[in-house]
């Protein structure tokens, strides 16, 4: 069974309910609370039943220390210092409960047992008297990620020689509690090959990193950063980070048959000029969560700016959308698809786990089940699941009244043709007709058939239709079958054409007889002789002979000048041959000008947006236990309580100045209005994991309990008013964190006692694995092979003969593969240009972790496994790469074994090789070669596509190596 066989519901329980968390232990120094300790406990595993849901199990309700100890219909909960004897713990300790197959932990039984042990104690007095559903302590609302971001001041530090921004000082502050220093600042060459792959996800060429080790100027480094920054690689490789939480794909998933998406490259492209154009981060937010409303859509002719904005809303249409497919059950595949773009919203701009608050309140989290579905109802006017628009009936087109005008002129001449076309083809039936009639029928019964033929169906008497099942031939005569036809006429034309050349040589040979038979003198021999003998083997004597008698010799060309009766029935027998032509592909050619001249209209481009349909407000119902079949009470849209910040507007339920809602305006206004305690932290999080490897909040997605803890607190606060404060400009932001000791260090050396295992303190930079798109970019960029053009619908994808995804045109013949289409270099775009489909991940990116979206992607993993190793060595792609890069060095270097291996060493490590690793590499190649000579297979290969000696092949399985090595894999 697949989720999408589910109710929303189940789909969601998988998802949420299987895999409980733990809060966190109490420090052995602190002691035990009800609100820090044991309530997270009882939130986690017992308050749906006994005190959050619409009805209070056992009448015990477990919010309050108060309500425990007041009991339920068994009595009190517990009894002080007695754990054994009080029913909360002596029940879920025996397992009793909760219910169902989640039990609480050892650890969460100890936590609970020594609560009650010491005397099960508040921290405070409890309020009074509390609201039915869920209650949220103190403790809840003011977790950390939850309150409001301040500006901490920038901390006085000992090492201030290091400190170049103030994320040093941060950073420092905390070292030096551990008596820990930064690592030194890394070498040039290491600094420029990090910062390339970093900002452009491609490595430095050899002239670049000749320019910056030359450059003596202090500021060179951030001249470099400047130069990348300002790249259109840049955009391309930090678009890519984007679109993975977003869960960018190509195609709809969902179902097996995973349709393709046309249009959804506008999006991608958008984000990637987005991100070249450094545009504020709060306005990019806001496009693309209401982008159409910014604009006042529903309108016409679009300028560039509000298509763009349009675009945007692409946002929330990148989620699996199966409701375009046949034989899904649409009200779960609908509801699907509106969880997935709130799931998308939360991890993406909040660092919250919505979705687990959709079938009850968040066992974690202060996020009652109402307030899931007032955040649904801000989104439900543009996913009205119950006046549902499939994927096809949600683009919108981009065509202006003037590109109309212009189609409408075109359209008319098209339809002169298709006017020519009509008529051609009704003389052409008319003529086969015909022909069928005198060939295959009597003359008595051609009348008939021919009366038979042209009544419509349903009005042929029993006798026509007796008619023409006799002559079948006759019944099948139409515009589609005029091509089988045309076979009698091609035998027909062939048998003209013979009698024609026959009659031809005939009459020619008549008129020829007859003129010499006139010839007299002694020179009538010589002509006859002249004449007889071929054209091609006449001496020169005949032919000056012949050029003196010019009205000797007979031709087809001039046999009229010596017997026009003949003449004229052999002009009469070439003009029944021209009018003797086959019919289809008469027609053909009347359409084929049809669809030229259909060529010149403007194209009509669609784009995949997210719109609202005017006046048309659906009802969101609270759905019980998230399943859309029990809705409930309707649900007013509105933000989520606890993270909002203080006197937040509030969501309308029907804009009066927009055409629409407005009510994702309000919701997009909300988040980026500078005091949202999320949004910006959760950002400016996700930069520094792609910056540092790992966030400063390791779960990037997850902001709430169940989440990391941050390393640098201050420094997270510091970095979000430092974004906001500073127009929302990531390109600043990442001058920030770059020009950083911290960004500069050398790789990190591991002490003996190391107090850091996963350098969550930055006393060094960690190693990093190329992730899968920059992996295969640079080797087309080493290679020489790589096609930088922008933009544009994406590089398709294919099985190849063994069932592996490559890049690749389909070109099916009887379901077998068929030739291979040249792409004319589209296949060596970078990766992000490449198509995404769910069903059909590229294997050489999806074996270096390329996320698979379902719905989208928080963070990727960076796994070692043996299959990338496998891949690097047996891959087509790798070993066609190794080919070119053989071939790009002996290009730029010439024969010269030495040089080829600096250059190539440069090429791929942006190091010179030292004296030692050039001596084994050239002696790797030399022994690669020697034993390619041996090989019989080396003469064939010299033969085929790859057309490489020996030689060749061992500087191309050196180039491979150089590939596969962990020191181009791997970045320090």
């Amino acid at each position: 069974m697949r989720f999408h066989d589910l109710p929303v519901a189940a789909v969601l329980f998988v998802l949420c309910g299987t895999s409980v968390a733990r809060p966190r232990e109490a420090d052995r120094s602190e002691s035990i609370s009800f609100e820090k300790h044991v309530r997270p406990i009882l939130k986690a595993h017992c308050l749906e039943c006994h005190g959050e849901g619409e009805k209070i199990e056992g009448g015990l309700d477990l919010r309050l220390r108060r309500f425990i100890l007041a009991g339920g219909e068994s009595g009190p909960g517990f009894i002080e210092g007695k754990p054994e004897e009080s029913p909360v713990f002596e029940r879920t300790a025996a397992t009793d409960m909760p219910p169902g197959d989640t039990k609480l932990t050892a650890q969460e039984l100890t936590t609970l047992r020594k609560w009650v042990a010491s005397g099960a104690k508040a921290l405070r007095a409890e309020p009074e008297t509390i609201p039915d559903g869920v209650y949220v302590p103190e403790e809840e609302r003011n977790f950390w990620s939850f309150s409001s971001i301040v500006a901490p001041e920038i901390p006085e530090v000992q090492q201030k020689s290091r400190v170049r921004t103030p994320i040093d000082a941060f950073l420092l502050r905390r070292l030096e509690e551990d008596n820990i220093e930064f690592s030194p600042d890394a070498d040039r060459r290491t600094l420029i090959r990090r910062a390339s792959f970093n900002l452009t996800g491609l490595p430095p060429s050899p002239e670049d990193v000749r320019t910056f080790l030359d450059d003596k100027d202090p500021l060179a480094f951030e001249k470099l950063i400047e130069t990348l920054l300002e790249s259109p690689e840049y955009g391309e490789r930090w678009g890519r980070h984007w679109l993975d939480v977003v869960g960018y794909a190509d195609s709809e998933g969902y179902t097996i048959d995973d349709s393709v998406r046309a249009n959804a490259y506008h999006y991608r492209d958008y984000v990637i000029r987005a991100f070249n154009e450094d545009l504020p981060f709060d306005q990019f937010v806001r496009e693309q969560i209401a982008g159409d409303e910014l604009i006042g859509f529903p309108k016409k002719n679009l300028t560039p700016d509000e298509t763009a904005k349009l675009i945007a809303t692409g946002f929330l249409r990148m989620i699996p959308d199966g409701t375009g497919s046949a034989g899904v059950e649409q009200p779960v595949a609908r509801n699907q698809v509106v969880a997935d773009a709130i799931q998308v919203v939360g991890s993406s701009l909040l660092g919250l786990t919505l979705h687990c608050a959709q079938c009850h309140n968040h066992r974690y989290d202060p996020i009652p089940q109402t307030e899931y579905y007032q955040v649904r109802a801000i989104f439900e006017p543009a996913y009205d699941w119950k006046n549902w628009r499939n994927p096809k009936a949600r683009l919108v087109s981009l065509y202006t009244d003037d590109d109309r005008k212009a189609a409408a002129v075109v359209e008319s001449e098209a339809k002169a043709v298709d006017a020519e076309y009509q008529k051609r083809s009704d003389e052409l039936i008319a003529a086969t007709l015909e022909d069928q009639l005198v060939q295959h029928v009597p003359a008595e019964l051609r009348d008939a058939l021919r009366d038979a033929y042209r009544a419509a169906a349903d009005k042929r008497t029993p006798e026509q239709h007796a008619h023409l099942k006799k002559y079948p031939k006759i019944l099948k005569i139409s515009r589609g079958s005029l091509y089988l036809y045309d076979r009698e006429i091609r035998v027909k034309l062939a048998g003209l054409k013979k009698a024609f050349a026959e009659s031809t040589k005939q009459r020619v040979a008549a008129a020829q007889s007859k003129t010499l038979d006139a010839l007299q003198g002694d020179s009538a021999k010589l002509i006859i002789a002249a004449i007889q003998s071929p054209a091609a083997k006449r001496t020169d004597a005949q032919k000056s002979l012949l050029a003196e008698h010019p009205s000797i010799e007979v031709t087809p060309d001039n046999l009229q000048q010596f017997d026009q009766q003949a003449a004229t029935e052999l002009t009469q027998l070439q003009a029944e041959i021209d009018r003797t032509k086959e019919r289809a592909p008469q027609l053909e050619s009347i359409s084929t000008r049809a669809k030229e001249i259909r060529k010149k209209k403007p194209a009509e481009n669609f784009v995949r947006a997210l719109t609202e349909v005017p006046g048309q407000i659906p009802d969101t119902h609270f759905f019980s236990r998230g399943d859309h079949r029990n809705p409930v009470q309707k649900m007013a849209p509105a933000v989520l309580t606890v993270p909002a910040p203080p006197h937040s507007g509030s969501i309308p339920a029907n804009s009066e100045t927009l055409p629409t809602t407005g009510r994702r305006l309000a919701y997009a206004d909300h988040l980026t209005s500078g005091k949202h305690p999320l949004v910006a932290r959760v950002l400016v999080n996700r930069f520094w994991m792609h910056h540092f490897g790992k966030g400063i909040v390791a779960t990037p997605g997850d902001f709430g309990l169940l989440g990391e803890r941050p390393s640098h607190p201050e420094l997270l606060d510091w970095l979000a008013t430092d974004f906001m404060q500073n127009g929302w400009s990531l390109k600043r932001l990442h001058r920030q964190i770059m020009t950083s000791t911290a960004w500069r260090q050398a790789l990190r050396t591991i002490p003996t006692n190391d107090i850091d295992p996963d350098n969550r303190l930055l006393s060094g930079m960690s190693l990093r694995r190329l992730d899968a798109e920059t992996l295969r970019d640079s080797v087309l960029a080493i290679s020489g092979n790589l096609n930088s053009k922008q933009f544009g619908p994406p590089v398709p994808v294919m099985p190849d003969r063994v069932g592996q995804i490559v890049i690749g045109i389909e070109n099916e013949n009887a379901g077998r593969p068929g030739a291979k289409i040249d792409m004319k270099g589209e296949e060596f775009r970078r990766s992000v240009y490449v198509q995404v489909r769910r069903s059909r991940p590229l294997a050489v990116l999806d074996t270096f972790d390329a996320p698979r979206m379902a719905p989208n992607c928080e963070t990727r993993p960076s796994s070692t496994v043996a299959p990338q190793s496998l891949m690097m060595m047996n891959s087509d792609f790798v070993l066609a790469q190794s080919d070119i890069f053989a071939r790009r060095i002996v290009t730029d270097v010439g024969n010269d074994p030495g040089l080829q291996v600096q250059h190539a060493w440069e090429l791929v490590f942006t190091q010179s090789p030292t004296e030692e690793e050039a001596m084994q590499a050239l002696a790797f190649i030399e022994q690669q070669a020697e034993h390619l000579k041996e090989k019989p297979e080396t003469k064939k290969l010299e033969k085929t596509d790859r057309n490489m000696t020996a030689e060749q092949l061992a500087l191309a399985s050196f180039c491979q190596t150089l590939f596969s090595s962990n020191r181009f894999l791997y970045v320090d």
